[in-house]
Formats: C-alpha cells, sequence, structure tokens
C-alpha cells in the first residue's frame, strides 16, 4: 500500500527532528570534552532552501534561531512566521549588498556577514532610520581565500576603534569561514587564529559584550566548537540535501 502524503509528512518531521535532537546533543558533549559549558554553544538552524514545513518540525521542539544566506528567502519567511504570530531571532548569514539592508534592519537577531566598511555605514544609516540597533559580527577572513569574503585580520582593530560613530550598531564579535578540507582538523588553525584575534581585541580594548564567535558549520563544527566557536551555522546536519 502507497504511503499517504500526510504520513510522508510525519516521516519527514519525525526524521528532522531526529536529527536535530541528535545534533543538539553531540554539540553539548563535544562542548563538555573541550572543557567548555554544555550550553556554551548556540546553533543556527541554516534553513536556506527549506520549506516552512521542515522549519516547523524544530520550531515544534523550541528553536529559535535560524539563518539565512539570502534577503529575499529571508523576509519571505519572516514575513510568514510573523503572519502566524511565531517570532523567531533571524540571523543573515550571507554575503549582504548594501542595497538590501533597509529590508532586515529591525527585522533580524544579528548579521553575521559584515565584511566591508561601506556595509557598516550603510546599517548604521538604515537603523538610525527605522529607530533601531543592530547587533553584527564583523566577518574575518583568516584564510585569506580570494573566494571568502570579509576583513583582513589587521583591518578589524581600526573599524572598532571608530565604533562611536555608529550610535545604531552592535559590535557582538567576529564571524569566519574555513575552506572545505576532506580533514575537518585542518580547519582547526584557522578557528583558533579567529579567537585569538577575539581575544587580543578585548585585551587591547573595551569591548563589551564583543563576545560570540560564529564559526562552524556540518562539516567542521567539532574543530570549531574545540576553537571557542559560540554560535555554529548548520543546515544539512538537520534538515539532510537541500532541494535543488
Amino acid at each position: 500500500m502507497t504511503a499517504s502524503f500526510a504520513d510522508m509528512n510525519t516521516d519527514r518531521k519525525l526524521e528532522i527532528q531526529s536529527a536535530y535532537q541528535a545534533l543538539q546533543e553531540d554539540i553539548r558533549q563535544t562542548a563538555v570534552r573541550a572543557g567548555r559549558p554544555a550550553d556554551s554553544v548556540r546553533l543556527i538552524a541554516v534553513t536556506k532552501n527549506f520549506d516552512t514545513k521542515d522549519i516547523d518540525a524544530i520550531l515544534d521542539l523550541g528553536h529559535k534561531d535560524l539563518g539565512e544566506n539570502k534577503v529575499q528567502e529571508l523576509t519571505g519567511k519572516i514575513d510568514h512566521y510573523e503572519a502566524e504570530n511565531k517570532f523567531c531571532n533571524w540571523h543573515m548569514i550571507g554575503t549582504l549588498q548594501r542595497n538590501k539592508v533597509r529590508q532586515i534592519v529591525g527585522r533580524v537577531a544579528m548579521i553575521h556577514s559584515v565584511d566591508s566598511l561601506r556595509l557598516i555605514k550603510e546599517i548604521e544609516k538604515r537603523s538610525a532610520q527605522a529607530g533601531c540597533v543592530t547587533d553584527v559580527l564583523l566577518q574575518v577572513n583568516i584564510s585569506g581565500e580570494k573566494s571568502k569574503q570579509g576583513f583582513q585580520s589587521e583591518e578589524i582593530e581600526p573599524i572598532l576603534q571608530e565604533r562611536e560613530r555608529f550610535s545604531h550598531i552592535r559590535f557582538r564579535g567576529l564571524m569566519t569561514m574555513a575552506p572545505h578540507f576532506e580533514d575537518p582538523e585542518e580547519t582547526r588553525p584557522i578557528f583558533r587564529e579567529t579567537r585569538l584575534l577575539q581575544e587580543a581585541l578585548c585585551a587591547r580594548m573595551d569591548l563589551p559584550g564583543f563576545d560570540h564567535l560564529s564559526m562552524g558549520m556540518t562539516n567542521d563544527y567539532h574543530q570549531a566548537i574545540v576553537e571557542g566557536s559560540t554560535m555554529l551555522r548548520i543546515g544539512s546536519a538537520i534538515f539532510g540535501s537541500r532541494y535543488q
């Protein structure tokens, strides 16, 4: 007998919830093995190209932090859940064009991918117009890959020295992306250097709240946790392969 559509939906929901719960437990255990508190790492569930029915599966378990790469998909999902009176912590994690900043300020919990001074100025301008303060992470290109966005390490401190100019922005920490290695252990120097950069900045400057490190995805989140990540951006380990 062919399974009904409702049965397939139920199976899909249970599959997602099982994967999510296993992932959260693995994150907690990895943190403890690294000598960190079990609750010191926050999971940002990356919902890119996944349907709201898939997202509902983890919202039903109480999950709130969701990440999107593209503004159009992000705002569409925010609209959907606001219409249902479900309010999540949305994180913009992909490359953000300056002409789209106005669409998300006041609607997201954090922008992880702030990669230029021009973008900072645009976020400040649009946040002031919206009457809000926007939490941001500065994306740093530790690996030096030309394909990766982000500031060079030495550019971060001069930006932060000018932070008083941006009264509608809170600088909350750093974000980085490691290259995809066959052996995820090769990512550790990149994550470690990001953490050391954050620690050095905090030691030299008065940076209250500059305590977030967004680093680690499905392939390398264990290594990121060991090296100090406080936020993981993970999608496929929860939802499976993305729809085409």
